[in-house]
């Protein structure tokens, strides 16, 4: 059968080979099980036959896409899609598809949503998207949040290097803990530093949660939430975190808001491959 016998036409006038997405469905079924398969269980899970599929999983084995266990006979990825899995991720840029979540996310939620990732002097606000609501917080791009009174300071500060917090704590103790999100006339009751100990146990508390939040800590009648999304590494990548006006924001940590800023995580996560720390 020649590749012009193979080819179907595409609803969007693109042209495919369809022997190669046939046999796309073996490579599918091989990552989504995560493990080596018989013929016969892998062949049943891309839904073929094992008379049609070892073809494709020869040829498949010569290029490297798939490898067969000399003593099981059980077939797995192989090194050129563990290759070809590491270079997309390389390319991935996980800002870039959080952005693109950010006006959607602020619609449902009805609250301002952003990105933040953690820079030098702490968690930094990157990206925002305002809620469409008529009344509802703002948040400044470049605005870096406080370590301990806010929903994403603690949530990176839970997930970085120890050694590295306890030092911009350190820093912190000595200059104050200044939140540049902080507006005049509206600060909240100044609440005393944590110690250590006490910033230690919150981590603690973060890690458990894996999301965090602050209920007029920095400003009066503010609220927000913030959950991790994490890199191939298990590392933290950035924070979405969602702020609004305390009476109408659902700082539950089953609510609303946490469950629509978990599912946007999970679903960041899948596309960078991202997944927990171990």
């Amino acid at each position: 059968m020649s590749i012009e016998d193979q080819t179907e036409e595409r609803g969007d006038d693109r042209r495919g080979i369809q022997s190669i997405e046939v046999g796309g469905r073996l490579l599918k079924a091989a990552a989504a099980q995560g493990h080596p398969l018989p013929l016969k269980t892998l062949s049943q899970a891309a839904e073929m036959s094992a008379a049609k599929a070892h073809p494709y999983l020869v040829s498949f084995c010569k290029l490297g896409l798939m490898s067969q266990d000399p003593n099981t006979g059980y077939y797995g990825l192989g090194p050129l899609a563990m290759e070809m899995g590491l270079i997309g991720i390389q390319q991935v840029d996980p800002i870039r598809l959080a952005s693109a979540m950010l006006e959607p996310l602020a619609t449902a939620l009805g609250h301002t949503v952003a990105i933040a990732v953690w820079g030098s002097h702490g968690a930094t606000i990157v990206r925002t998207a305002a809620s469409p609501a008529p009344i509802h917080v703002t948040m400044r791009h470049g605005t870096v949040v406080s370590l301990w009174n806010t929903a994403s300071g603690p949530l990176f500060a839970a997930y970085r290097p120890a050694q590295e917090v306890k030092a911009l704590w350190t820093d912190l103790q000595r200059l104050g803990d200044m939140d540049l999100a902080r507006r005049p006339g509206s600060r909240a009751p100044e609440a005393p530093a944590p110690s250590w100990e006490e910033f230690a146990g919150l981590l603690d508390q973060v890690r458990t949660r894996a999301m965090h939040r602050s209920v007029n800590t920095i400003v009066e009648g503010v609220s927000a939430l913030a959950v991790p999304v994490f890199d191939s590494d298990g590392e933290i990548s950035l924070s979405l975190t969602s702020i609004g006006p305390s009476g109408a924001f659902d700082a539950a940590w089953d609510g609303s808001v946490a469950t629509q800023l978990r599912h946007a995580a999970q679903a960041l996560m899948r596309q960078i491959g991202g997944r927990p720390p171990v």
